[in-house]
């Protein structure tokens, strides 16, 4: 009984470090399409109405999601939980009214910064084919990271915490 146990969480172990491995092959391929160019947007409207600006001395995480999305629902508490700490802006993308974001996250109990980008504007000027996908900027507005797809907690933290360096 103990023989097979042992087997059984080698196979497990083994197949999560192969799913993480592949994962992150196919993220790092998609990333590749993304727009690389220094932040040039001073501020957004969010769905709250009011004005988010983004800070000069401070690195800026921005998320793009829908809430049509599996990836980004489960994603979804790693980015409330980076909010706390870290400047974070997401844009939902094709997800329906202010008002029904709203709805969507008050039901979850998610506080994060939203805009809604209803025509995909947004989306097209970062060059956005796939959710969830993630941008991180340093304190110039430089891109120092991106990623297409599921971000843990840990991964998120540390990447916003080494742009503010």
């Amino acid at each position: 009984m103990l023989q097979k146990l042992k087997h059984y969480s080698k196979e497990v172990i083994f197949f999560i470090i192969f799913i993480t491995i592949f994962t992150n092959i196919i993220s790092l391929y998609k990333s590749q399409d993304l727009s690389n160019t220094p932040l040039k947007i001073n501020s957004l409207q969010l769905i709250n109405n009011t004005n988010y600006t983004f800070s000069n001395d401070k690195p800026i995480l921005i998320h793009f999601w829908a809430t049509w999305c599996p990836t980004c629902k489960l994603e979804a508490s790693n980015i409330e939980f980076i909010s706390k700490h870290f400047n974070v802006v997401t844009i939902a993308v094709d997800s329906g009214t202010d008002y029904e974001l709203k709805k969507y996250l008050q039901d979850r109990g998610y506080n994060f910064n939203v805009v809604n980008d209803k025509n995909r504007e947004l989306s097209q000027q970062f060059n956005i084919s796939a959710y969830p996908t993630t941008f991180i900027y340093n304190n110039d507005k430089k891109l120092i990271f991106s990623e297409v797809g599921y971000t843990s907690i840990i991964g998120l933290y540390l990447r916003v915490w080494w742009a503010s360096f």
